[in-house]
């Protein structure tokens, strides 16, 4: 039985892996973290105030925080040798690389995902294929009009994950743009990504593709509902006491757990 902490238990995400956690035969919820629920409890367990606080007998902290915390919180539980799964967005490549160097002194498993939706893992290892026989790509990001960060955690993730297959081929160098440089987008890890902020989105994110006379587009859709995460973000949580270092990305999780 793995016991489980999750950091955001009361927030959209966090309160239905909760309810997840407690559904699962194998998973325990040991406690959970929210500011503003600490000295109560959820679904019996006991929330507290701060990740650190909430360690003690816990196997894998599963965090749905923010991009303000996220990285910090990962840090301290790394410290105290606890396995850790990444749901929050907003950590730089350069924030998973400290991450990944800590877990790897410390021989602790991490696995993040800008997206724990097993449609949304299929959708990038198609984007990772596509990138391999064709040149040209840019990223669209689409999210609600009050997500606080650009871009999403998804499209970083996929920028990111893209560049390192190759970097795509600029049709004219951003340089000699005629107009406002910002117009063609954020440069992230090489690769033009374009965030949308309006009312009705949840998190969407397109990679357009294009040949000569062709096109290609590769999108995910997310719901109203943070139903679809939770699946994914489980299948991390019993993957990750068993791995050293960070592992980024489900669909690659789901490729290394064959």
């Amino acid at each position: 039985m793995l016991e489980i902490c999750v950091a955001g238990a009361t927030g959209w995400t966090g309160s239905a892996v909760v309810q997840g956690v407690l559904e699962a035969e194998d998973l325990s919820l040991r406690a959970g973290v929210a500011r503003s629920a600490a000295g109560q409890e959820v679904a019996g367990a006991p929330v507290f105030g701060s990740v650190p606080e909430a360690l003690d007998g816990v196997d894998v902290l599963i965090d749905y925080t923010s991009h303000l915390a996220v990285k910090e919180n990962a840090l301290a539980a790394i410290e105290r040798e606890v396995a850790v799964v990444i749901g929050a967005s907003g950590l730089s490549a350069r924030d998973y690389g400290e991450i990944d160097a800590a877990a790897r002194e410390r021989r602790v498993g991490v696995v993040a995902a800008g997206n724990f939706s097993l449609t949304a893992a299929m959708a990038q290892a198609a984007a990772v294929l596509a990138a391999r026989h064709l040149p040209h790509w840019e990223i669209i990001d689409y999210a609600s009009a009050t997500k606080p960060d650009a871009p999403s955690g998804t499209s970083r993730e996929l920028a990111e994950r893209l560049s390192g297959v190759r970097p795509p081929v600029l049709g004219r160098s951003l340089g000699e743009t005629a107009g406002p440089r910002e117009a063609r987008g954020a440069t992230v890890a090489g690769v033009q990504v374009h965030s949308v902020r309006l009312p009705s989105f949840v998190v969407s994110t397109e990679v357009v593709f294009g040949r000569p006379d062709e096109r290609l587009v590769i999108r995910h859709d997310a719901g109203g509902s943070p139903a679809p995460y939770v699946a994914g973000t489980l299948l991390a949580a019993r993957a990750v006491p068993g791995r050293v270092g960070l592992t980024r990305g489900l669909d690659v999780l789901l490729l290394e757990s064959g």
